[in-house]
């Protein structure tokens, strides 16, 4: 047998090919801390979009300080929900007159 023999060597388990010429991805190191000045490091790739808050280990919501992440204002519009809508046709006193009106009817009803 020859002398490069594979006698003993665990195959599948080690590569056999070596990491020279191999360049890893450009990155960037983020810095967040929170309001009681825990701070944290997160390692994004240099093209990622930089998330303006991060959730720290200890549970607390982590804010931007540094960093080379661009942090872009959405042009998108808000969502409106269905209370938005409703308030732009009544005010809080005619609902809450509405409201009173319907569940008097309700009870009108469970009483018969």
């Amino acid at each position: 047998m020859s002398d490069r023999s594979l006698r003993g060597m665990r195959l599948g388990s080690q590569s056999m090919e070596t990491e020279s010429g191999v360049e890893p991805a450009p990155r960037q190191r983020v810095e967040y801390r929170t309001e009681d000045g825990e701070r944290l490091f997160v390692t994004f790739a240099q093209e990622a979009e930089i998330p303006a808050t991060w959730p720290a280990k200890s549970g607390k919501e982590a804010f931007l300080v540094s960093g080379d992440g661009k942090v872009e204002e959405s042009n998108e519009k808000p969502v409106r929900t269905h209370w938005d809508m409703l308030l732009e046709r009544r005010s809080v006193e005619e609902l809450e007159e509405t409201l009173q009106q319907r569940l008097d009817i309700y009870r009108e009803r469970h009483t018969i």
